[in-house]
């Protein structure tokens, strides 16, 4: 078994011909953490957590923020040891070891293929909404391969449209806002100026933290920031804090967003939340028919189109983040290895684009023309992002917690054994409970996927796992041969 040293120097070790190039800035790594999130994210799903809260959205949206700030700090823990494409699957691999690091891959696949399915899903839905001549699934197909297209043209290029793309949606988020406060300033508001963070009814923590399992959710994207790591502008040293700050930059800009835009929707909301729990029908459009009574029907009308637009945009963000994915893990030969290639004039993993692209697509187009295809699709898109989320605190409780870091302590927890306790055991463990207690409140059809998907993953280790022993014994070493400098010096386990 490799040492803790080795194992590291192997994972950050030597990279393949046509590497990933290192032109992303901070800016336009935020970018791409903020498409696929969406600045807008809550206004669908308000109504649900309005009636779950008893009306503390924003509440809600405080307390999700500080619960993703867990992860967030594990991301950026596990960014200083291993800066490299596919996130959580090189963490696990250096924290937990090269099977668990497999799993972790595997798991996450689920995630980077179905969210972007969804955006895909969402943005042909809408298009189709305007020119219902056209079927949603054509729709839903040309945003695919429009975007499949930008982001084969090279990571700068689909992260400056990205950036347009971006800023038109936080402009039509402040026109909202500046006509919000026009109203509330002329007629006042349809409910109590504090009641957005104590309720519209009894408060209950329990229902506030039930909304709160259901709101961090709307926070899934900013970890593919992380993907990007081989591709941060700076050299050697400078990428991982590049990453890490992006990531919390990310974090904090999402949670102000939210939380300033519910709590407006809240006050201009003519229903109240009791009134939406006892409606379900309501919630889905309880944002949009707020801003409708309250403003007028062009704004609601332009939130919507942004809407769809930022949709394909967060699938594009998703389909680039996959495509890193499939890259790592076939670097080490954990998937076909032809995926591990890296186009030499546009310094981007065309071929895992491709599959990527592909996978997501038929993903889409399924449920664009399955009657019941977006319930579906909605309802298991997360699991994989949970899974990879807890095995990011596993992670750092392997790597720093149980020592299976190289060298000795270093960084601000060196000194103090009991500080060390708490950064590399408390926070990475309350991050974890958080994590399973979201996983616990999902659907079970969401349950029995996941499931699903890790006995796959575990049948596929055992083939990697006997390939390996193969290929160690016809080299005589025991181990896997590796070739063409790829990262890793061990077998699948």
């Amino acid at each position: 078994m490799p040492s803790a040293r080795t194992r590291t120097a192997g994972i950050l070790g030597g990279r393949p011909d046509g590497a990933l190039r290192r032109s992303l800035t901070l800016r336009d790594l935020i970018v791409y953490g903020l498409l696929f999130i969406a600045p807008m994210a809550p206004v669908g799903i308000y109504g649900a957590l309005d009636a779950r809260s008893h009306g503390v959205v924003p509440l809600v949206y405080v307390v999700a923020t500080v619960a993703m700030s867990f992860t967030a700090y594990s991301y950026a823990r596990m960014i200083h040891t291993a800066p490299q494409a596919g996130s959580v699957y090189a963490y696990a691999r250096v924290g937990l070891g090269d099977g668990a690091g497999f799993v972790t891959g595997w798991m996450m696949m689920l995630d980077y293929l179905l969210i972007p399915a969804v955006a895909y899903l969402f943005s042909g839905i809408a298009m189709a909404q305007l020119v219902p001549e056209v079927d949603q699934w054509i729709w839903t197909a040309i945003a695919v391969v429009i975007t499949t297209a930008l982001n084969l043209s090279g990571v700068r290029r689909a992260a400056l449209v990205g950036f347009l793309v971006l800023a038109m949606e936080i402009l039509v988020l402040l026109v909202f806002v500046a006509a919000a406060l026009v109203v509330l300033v002329q007629d006042g508001p349809q409910r109590g100026w504090l009641s957005p963070l104590t309720g519209d009814r009894a408060f209950s923590l329990t229902a506030l933290l039930s909304a709160v399992s259901v709101a961090v959710l709307s926070f899934l994207g900013f970890d593919a920031i992380a993907n990007f790591a081989e591709e941060a502008a700076g050299g050697k040293g400078r990428t991982a804090p590049t990453v890490a700050r992006a990531l919390v930059w990310c974090l904090l800009l999402t949670g102000v967003l939210f939380v300033a835009q519910t709590y407006l929707a809240a006050l201009l909301s003519e229903d109240s939340s009791r009134q939406l729990a006892e409606d379900p029908a309501k919630q889905g459009s309880a944002f949009y028919d707020a801003t409708e009574a309250a403003v007028g029907g062009w704004l609601e009308t332009t939130v919507a189109a942004s809407k769809a637009l930022g949709a394909a945009f967060a699938a594009l963000a998703g389909q680039a983040a996959a495509s890193r994915l499939l890259y790592a893990m076939a670097r080490d030969r954990r998937l076909p290895h032809v995926l591990g290639s890296v186009s030499p004039r546009t310094g981007v993993p065309g071929r895992a684009l491709l599959v990527s692209a592909v996978l997501t697509m038929c993903a889409a187009v399924w449920a664009a023309r399955a009657p019941d295809g977006l319930d579906r699709l909605v309802s298991i898109v997360d699991i994989g992002a949970l899974f990879a989320f807890g095995m990011l605190h596993l992670s750092v409780v392997g790597y720093y917690g149980l020592g299976r870091r190289a060298g000795s302590a270093s960084g601000p927890t060196a000194e103090d054994p009991r500080a060390r306790g708490v950064w590399d055991w408390v926070v990475p463990l309350v991050g974890l409970a958080i994590v399973i207690a979201v996983i616990v409140t999902a659907n079970r059809e969401a349950h029995w996927v996941g499931l699903g998907w890790f006995v796959l993953a575990l049948l596929a280790l055992c083939v990697l796992r006997a390939r390996d022993r193969r290929g160690g014994r016809r080299n005589g070493t025991g181990r896997e041969s590796r070739s063409g400098g790829g990262p890793g010096d061990g077998s699948g386990g």
